[in-house]
């Protein structure tokens, strides 16, 4: 066995990392576990840790320090030098009262005790300079930059020492670590290995584009998609993973690929994030990666050019230790009916291509996907996942100020979507305040925490393909944009409701603003804090030009129009 494995490449810089403890320091540490201060992880904590915990970011072994986190955010190195591109921090908010030297248990969201962190450094995190250096914008629309405004203001790190790795119960014959997956490629007998990185379902070009490059290299095809965190709006990874068992067993050859998942938290970071996913595959075992185009991109591709990544790769691939594989966009040539690349074709010759936002609009219209596309044991499954447009979740999201009108329209429109057949949760900023979040203040943290709680439980309503009406004044527009990734950018639809100051005012019933410019109110929206008006909503309102009636009949045309609602007229 130990000649077969040195046939694979070397993890990156080191032996893999290995956090794991043995059951008799587990159990002395959970002896005293009751005495110890607790850290409750986020969902891309928890994809962190389990994938330091076993290797994957080898040679990081924890949490960054401060040297590692600002070298990693300036140079894309480690503090000794080692290209990384990406930090990968634990922040806490200064209310915690960690210290250092403390020792704290590391849980889930359910308290379950994962591992445990002495802690050797406390240091501020700069979470403007992070997003301008690694995601290369501090526009909020970045889905990663919009996560940032939750993050705290400190991170932490120190020693690590893993109790249990996080709990899955779902496609456990296909987890496998990255000292596993290298047995099972050893098992297959070949040195090379190009690994293919996915969020989506694989179309026939991607069909097409792995099996070439692994016959390219006459090696292994590792396909690993991405099941941790990606982007709002993704196909949700259970749907993902059954398409991807069909095709490997149907389409793939068996002693030439490996499907293998990967818990990752994308940061959708681009042309970093692209040397990034070539160090993890190179610690599973892969000397080649698939970098395609808009590697790693969020949905718009306002952020990075369509073949960046191709030249980071290019210039850090001996460094890495990776050979980039890298392709122009696949098309399908009808006359030829095969797949070719765009720059291997001659510009008069026709083509046909499809892009997955156009998959999915006809999916949701109930439209045909053509069979040069997608395998239909995909498009059966990706079916009963996505249902028509007209039959999926969705949230409007009113904002404006405090007598604006916002929930006079949202009753309205309450009752006109119920109208259509549409069973709508109408969640009204007062009532929000009253039973999920008693206690809170106007500051502008507890302002904060009030929207996202809302955007949180619309953000379930929408995933079971409910219909919800949020009325909060909202006034932050990067709370706003959060709350949009969240609940998913193709899913929110913001309603600005655009009434002037002075007339909000004169409406004014129950004294409100006469007593906030009195001060005997503080933090009132518009009078002492500010209102951050939405610079492009789908629908703006002027309450002052028409009735609130109108206003919600032109919400329910827009639906219409964009075929959330059908028109049954």
């Amino acid at each position: 066995m130990k000649i077969a494995e040195k046939k694979l490449i070397t993890p990156y810089k080191s032996n893999l990392v290995n956090l794991q403890i043995t059951e008799e320091e587990k159990k002395s540490i959970l002896r005293r576990s009751h005495s110890l201060q607790k850290i409750q992880l986020t969902n891309r904590n928890i994809c962190d840790l389990e994938l330091l915990a076993t290797g994957a970011f080898t040679p990081l072994d924890n949490f960054m320090g401060k040297e590692d986190y600002k070298r990693v955010l300036e140079e894309m190195r480690l503090a000794n030098g080692t290209l990384f591109p990406i930090p990968i921090t634990l922040s806490v908010n200064s209310d915690k009262g960690i210290k250092l030297d403390d020792e704290c248990l590391l849980t889930d969201q359910f308290n379950n005790v994962l591992g445990l962190m002495k802690i050797a450094e406390i240091y501020e995190a700069d979470l403007e300079k992070e997003a301008r250096l690694v995601c290369g914008t501090n526009n909020p629309h970045h889905p990663l930059v919009a996560e940032m405004q939750s993050w705290g203001t400190y991170n932490i790190s120190g020693d690590i020492k893993l109790l249990n790795l996080p709990f899955h119960y779902d496609f456990k014959e296909l987890r496998s670590n990255p000292k596993q997956v290298r047995e099972k490629l050893n098992l297959l007998g070949k040195q090379n290995v190009v690994a293919f990185q996915t969020r989506n379902p694989l179309h026939m070009a991607h069909e097409m584009m792995t099996k070439r490059a692994a016959e390219s290299i006459n090696g292994t095809l590792l396909l690993h998609p991405v099941i941790g965190m990606t982007q709002a709006g993704d196909i949700q990874y259970h749907t993902r993973v059954r398409s991807y068992k069909k095709l490997v067993e149907k389409y793939y050859k068996n002693y030439q690929t490996l499907l293998s998942l990967l818990p990752l938290a994308m940061r959708m970071a681009g042309p970093r994030e692209a040397i990034w996913h070539a160090i993890i595959r190179r610690n599973f075992g892969a000397n080649h990666f698939i970098v395609g185009r808009y590697h790693a991109s969020p949905k718009t591709s306002q952020f990075y050019g369509e073949y960046e990544a191709h030249e980071l790769m290019l210039k850090y691939e001996e460094e890495i230790g990776v050979k980039p594989i890298l392709f122009s966009e696949f098309v399908y040539l009808p006359d030829e009916e095969r797949f070719e690349e765009t720059s291997k074709i001659k510009k008069d010759k026709k083509y046909l291509s499809l892009s997955g936002t156009d998959i999915r609009k006809k999916l949701t219209n109930g439209e045909n996907i053509p069979e040069w596309y997608l395998r239909p044991e995909t498009v059966e499954i990706l079916k009963e996942a996505y249902p028509q447009k007209n039959k999926q979740g969705f949230c409007i999201w009113f904002t404006g100020l405090s007598g604006a009108g916002k929930s006079t329209i949202a009753n309205i429109l309450t009752n006109k979507l119920l109208e259509h057949g549409r069973s709508t949760t109408l969640l009204d900023g007062d009532n929000v305040r009253i039973n999920l979040s008693k206690g809170l203040g106007f500051s502008k943290e507890d302002r904060d925490i009030n929207v996202k709680r809302i955007a949180f439980v619309a953000s379930e309503i929408v995933k079971h393909n409910g219909t919800v009406i949020c009325a909060a004044i909202s006034p932050y527009e990067k709370t706003r944009d959060e709350c949009r990734s969240i609940i998913g950018k193709d899913k929110f639809i913001e309603v600005f409701v655009d009434t002037p100051l002075e007339v909000c005012e004169q409406r004014d019933e129950k004294g409100l603003y006469s007593q906030a410019r009195q001060g005997k109110i503080k933090n009132f929206t518009g009078i002492d804090d500010p209102y951050e008006a939405p610079a492009n909503p789908e629908i703006r309102i002027k309450t002052t030009e028409s009735s609130a009636e109108k206003e919600a009949e032109l919400i329910i045309n827009y639906l219409i129009k964009n075929h959330f609602l059908i028109d049954e007229k």
